[in-house]
């Protein structure tokens, strides 16, 4: 896909005051398994577009209102969400009040829980924005996929739409800007990921970042709200009502050894003045 609305090359994202950054990691297929078929990606000028069957649009429609989509653990009153047990959650997140956010970001192990067809385990980088928001991180969804592979994914809920990666109705969705990376590709298991949600000081939008390259962004317009209202790290396992959960991260209790845990780290905030707070690094 060639000639984006936006230009992106003015909106590249810079690291706040205060910020560590992460260990420079390149990207390659051995990290994010089979990419490519030529091995290099897109020509220059364009950006990855997964292919998708009209079989897989009936399926994405069908996810469009699906009590499977991803929440926030909390609801309006800040207190965990008790109705129904279909969804499950391991999180720590900001405490609630009045404070703004530009963005978040962590560094998640990658794992491939066993799930049945019909259920979903996620990790994910969770950015309230008012009433709505935005998701990033690796999920296992069968149901999405047709398949029990761990891949990277985005998750919208802005405009009265909810919808994963670029496919939301009247343009809901992030934009691609790269041309080797995307919402959807597959991720080796156990292998360490940066990843970052932040406002780009320039134009206001919010930006993705993988490995500290950048992947895509949400154009401001398309939130009721300016920053982020609450930001939420950890995991997400839902199953149907009639069927045990699935596992979250590995399934297991962790041994204190970071290559056999499953983790989040590095846990920081960026606030409304653009100074990173690595204070509630885990």
């Amino acid at each position: 896909m060639m000639n984006h609305t936006f230009f992106h090359d003015k909106m590249r994202m810079s690291y706040p005051e205060g910020s560590t950054k992460h260990r420079r990691e390149k990207l390659s297929k051995n990290h994010f398994g089979h990419l490519w078929e030529n091995g290099v990606g897109c020509p220059v000028g364009t950006v990855l577009i997964l292919r998708v069957t009209k079989t897989d649009l009936l399926r994405l429609k069908s996810l469009g209102g699906d009590s499977s989509n991803p929440r926030r653990s909390w609801n309006n009153t800040y207190e965990p969400m008790l109705s129904g047990n279909d969804h499950h959650f391991a999180v720590t997140r900001t405490k609630r009040g009045t404070k703004l956010y530009n963005g978040a970001a962590m560094r998640v192990a990658i794992f491939t829980p066993p799930v049945q067809p019909n259920q979903i385990s996620s990790t994910r980088l969770h950015i309230q924005i008012g009433s709505e928001f935005i998701q990033a991180g690796w999920t296992v969804k069968p149901l999405l996929y047709q398949g029990v592979i761990t891949r990277l994914f985005v998750f919208t809920n802005a405009g009265g739409h909810q919808c994963y990666h670029s496919r939301c109705p009247d343009g809901a969705g992030m934009i691609l800007v790269r041309a080797d990376m995307a919402p959807g590709i597959p991720f080796d298991p156990q292998y360490i990921k940066a990843i970052d949600i932040a406002i780009t000081k320039v134009t206001g939008n919010w930006g993705l970042n993988v490995l500290n390259e950048e992947i895509g962004f949400w154009p401001s317009s398309r939130f009721k709200e300016s920053s982020g209202t609450g930001v939420e790290w950890g995991g997400e396992v839902y199953s149907p009502l009639s069927s045990p959960s699935p596992p979250m991260g590995n399934g297991r209790f962790p041994v204190g050894n970071p290559h056999y845990d499953s983790y989040i780290r590095d846990i920081s905030i960026i606030d409304k003045n653009y100074k990173a707070d690595n204070t509630t690094r885990k």
